[in-house]
């Protein structure tokens, strides 16, 4: 079964320095057919203008992750962590029992464009922590290259649920596959572009949930960036 989560059919906030766009119900917006899926519970789609955004503010018990598409962002946490996480890099704030962070765009000329994704956490009360990785963005073209996951295996971010997240770059007609065993579930996310998932056409901002299936398969007919959750 797939289900289309349209881009046009999500939370839409609108302030002077941001606009985000929510996959999920979220802050003001909330819709009761869209609050999440599997350990998905947040994907917003944000863009931030130069110089602004988000000032210090908790989070508890859950894997924050943030993916860059273009710009870059800077982050701060009590953990005493200071970072700037550019396009091809993924970063991981365990929120745990409890930590305060800000995000700010770095630049002062340019809007940083970025996705946002909670995933709750195996447990609840896990130490805070924070990881950020740079990826090959030429390991990413043709192919779906695995970036986070619950296990080391080679070099990923550690996320503490059983998720496994793939990132893909993919050119016109190009189309990679993913097994999917009995019991699993994913979520494609369309960051840009226009792909079919199992021939269901998406656009950038759609996206799509699909469980009782053994595979996906994404067939780009411009050029794409997407992520892949493969979820328990």
């Amino acid at each position: 079964m797939i289900t289309a989560r349209v881009g046009a059919g999500r939370g839409h906030t609108v302030l002077d320095w941001l606009d985000s766009h929510h996959t999920f119900s979220f802050d003001q917006y909330y819709d009761p057919e869209w609050v999440g899926f599997r350990s998905l519970r947040v994907i917003n789609e944000d863009r931030v203008a130069p110089g602004k955004g988000f000032g210090t503010h908790p989070h508890r018990d859950m894997e924050i992750l943030t993916y860059v598409l273009e710009g870059a962002l800077e982050h701060k946490d009590s953990l005493g962590t200071g970072s700037i996480i550019r396009p091809g890099e993924l970063q991981r704030m365990s929120a745990g029992t409890g930590i305060a962070h800000s995000e700010f765009n770095h630049s002062k000329t340019e809007p940083v464009h970025l996705l946002q994704i909670w995933i709750r956490p195996e447990k609840k009360g896990l130490a805070p922590g924070y990881e950020q990785r740079a990826f090959s963005r030429e390991a990413m073209r043709g192919k779906l290259l695995r970036i986070a996951g619950p296990a080391k295996r080679g070099d990923v971010i550690t996320v503490h649920q059983d998720v496994n997240l793939y990132a893909a770059l993919l050119e016109p007609d190009e189309t990679v596959r993913h097994g999917l065993a009995p019991g699993r579930h994913a979520w494609v996310q369309v960051a840009r572009g226009a792909v079919t998932v199992n021939g269901k056409p998406l656009a950038a901002g759609d996206a799509a949930a699909l469980s009782d299936e053994s595979r996906v398969e994404l067939a780009a007919s411009a050029p794409s960036e997407l992520l892949l959750f493969d979820l328990a």
